[in-house]
């Protein structure tokens, strides 16, 4: 890695990104479900809705879903029969997706607290791995790529939903604009943490556009790769096979 990486539009040292990150994600656990709803108008809903259609988790499937968190993936994969791991840097995270889990009756999610860049997992473990909305938060994207790799089996499959750059000139403007001016201003006053939510979209213009992200995934050692744009690609669903 280099001396600095990106957090939001300034630029850290990777230790210091993984403790800011960290605190970013603790202080808005509590309310990461509902500014994700205001946030997206209840888009993230249907987002998520085909990510996981995409995914096609089977009964009797081991899935990790990386930055699994509040659960969101993980309850929609789990009700198709899959084995759901459910993995999260930040325990905060993972203590909002247990009682949610509690609450809806949802039994048999192993919760557990993984870095996505140094999983403790064996090699070959998991039929697929899943990470929604998670990918841009990590220091190091290629070293969670290349472990996303090292624990799936020979022929799993990888699936990332995580936004990007629209490619709908008039549409991009419009939420180039909300984003920036009116979310942090939701989250000040839903979750009481502006800056947070700054960070948040400010991660989002960081993040690579489609073409690169898939070659990261490629230069992981995944084929037959894809990315399906959603909104023109606001929102991408990346996919890659171990063969």
């Amino acid at each position: 890695m280099s001396d600095q990486v990106s957090y939001g539009y300034q630029q850290v040292d990777p230790a210091e990104k993984t403790r800011r990150v960290g605190s970013v994600f603790s202080r808005v656990a509590k309310n990461y479900d509902i500014m994700n709803d205001l946030m997206s108008g209840g888009l993230h809903r249907l987002w998520k809705d085909a990510f996981v259609n995409r995914v096609k988790p089977r009964p009797g499937e081991a899935i990790l879903d990386m930055a699994g968190g509040t659960g969101d993936v993980a309850f929609r994969m789990a009700k198709r029969g899959a084995d759901i791991t459910v993995a999260d840097i930040n325990p905060d995270m993972l203590a909002v997706g247990r009682d949610r889990a509690l609450q809806r009756g949802h039994e048999g999610l192993v919760w557990q607290v993984e870095n996505a860049e140094t999983l403790t997992f064996g090699d070959r473990l998991f039929d697929g791995y899943t990470i929604a909305f998670g990918i841009r938060n990590v220091t190091d994207i290629p070293a969670a790529l290349r472990e996303a790799h090292r624990v799936l089996k020979y022929g799993g499959r990888f699936f990332c939903l995580e936004f990007s750059t629209t490619e709908w000139p008039v549409f991009g403007e419009v939420y180039d604009a909300y984003s920036h001016k009116v979310v942090p201003k939701i989250g000040g006053l839903v979750a009481k943490d502006e800056e947070a939510y700054r960070y948040l979209i400010e991660s989002i213009r960081r993040f690579p556009d489609m073409p690169s992200f898939r070659r990261m995934i490629e230069d992981a050692g995944f084929t037959q790769t894809r990315v399906e744009p959603i909104l023109g690609g606001l929102v991408a669903i990346h996919s890659g096979w171990k063969a």
